[in-house]
């Protein structure tokens, strides 16, 4: 979708407190010390593993994005069926069980959020970029053995969809963050061998879907433990950002952490060729780190607002949840 480019408001100051990387096939992203300032208790289970300190990479080896014919990819339960309340109607997802996966078993859950005009078919099908990445990972022992659920973004009558200008779409996306938390994790909770507690629990997503992962993460803290935002939209918290459109319209006052509760690994990643949410995306690193939350924020060099860079945050998420 085509956005409407305004000029930005906030202070072109953030943009030199977040550092960049060039990419290469083998350069690490260097990491900024304002972006990572710890605040919260350090007596949690994570304790032994610090994932803010593994350095991010910032070009996906080639290995991890073809598809091996010696290589398990998992399988995928397509169209999976559950009511929401949030949405008084059917909704469906895709879920990605790892490779070996075994029903007496429990696994930790992550949830994808696709971006603007997409649905939950987009990031898990069969032979996706998803799927692949994640399935080669595994075999090289770079992630754990984890069930993916693709989220789809739309909460509300579906036979009214086609019908919903973009204003209404976003709020519509917006009721996401609680059919997430109140429709959608109790079903996989019922119905797949997960483990539960927000340190088996990540969340990400792409565009506008990472401003929902964003959102849902802080606003259910208290469930959901990894969050990861890739080129996150505006509209989490109050900007000056496309101001007065409903890109606009946020549904946070502020990032707060309550009760203890920081995210083990919080990630936002945007490519310095992005059209659209470069300041956004490094204007939510700067107010989380001013609110002492810890957070890596990364300004990449060479990529946009595309797949390859989906690849890359994915890449290094998945390399730093449940571990």
């Amino acid at each position: 979708m085509k956005k409407i480019v305004i000029a930005v408001l906030c202070a072109l100051s953030l943009l030199t407190t977040i550092s960049g990387c060039q990419k290469s096939d083998d350069k690490p992203v260097a990491t900024n010390d304002s972006a990572v300032n710890q605040t919260a208790d350090d007596t949690t289970d994570k304790e032994a593993f610090d994932p803010y300190l593994i350095e991010n990479v910032t070009s996906v080896p080639k290995k991890y994005i073809d598809k091996h014919n010696n290589v398990d990819y998992g399988t995928i339960d397509e169209d999976v069926k559950y009511y929401s309340e949030t949405a008084q109607d059917y909704k469906m997802c895709n879920v990605l069980l790892p490779a070996n996966y075994d029903k007496n078993e429990k696994y930790p859950v992550m949830y994808a959020i696709h971006g603007w005009g997409g649905d939950y078919t987009g990031q898990i099908h069969q032979d996706s970029y998803l799927q692949i990445l994640y399935g080669n990972m595994l075999k090289d022992n770079l992630t754990v053995p984890m069930i993916i659920v693709s989220v789809d973004m739309y909460t509300d009558k579906l036979a009214d969809k086609e019908s919903k200008t973009e204003e209404e779409l976003r709020l519509c996306y917006d009721k996401v963050i609680y059919d997430i938390r109140n429709d959608l994790m109790p079903f996989i909770e019922n119905t797949y061998p997960i483990k539960t507690g927000r340190e088996n629990t990540a969340i990400a997503g792409v565009s506008q879907g990472a401003s929902e992962s964003l959102a849902t993460g802080f606003i259910h803290q208290d469930v959901i433990g990894y969050i990861a935002s890739f080129a996150p939209d505006p509209g989490v918290i109050p900007t000056e950002f496309y101001k007065d459109t409903y890109w606009n319209w946020p549904v946070m006052d502020d990032f707060e952490i309550t009760d203890g509760n920081e995210p083990y690994y919080l990630y936002l990643t945007v490519g310095d060729e992005d059209p659209w949410n470069v300041e956004t995306t490094l204007y939510y690193g700067e107010v989380l780190t001013l609110n002492g939350i810890k957070n890596q924020t990364d300004l990449v060099k060479g990529y946009e607002h595309d797949g390859d860079f989906w690849r890359l945050g994915y890449y290094n998420y998945l390399g730093k949840i449940f571990k």
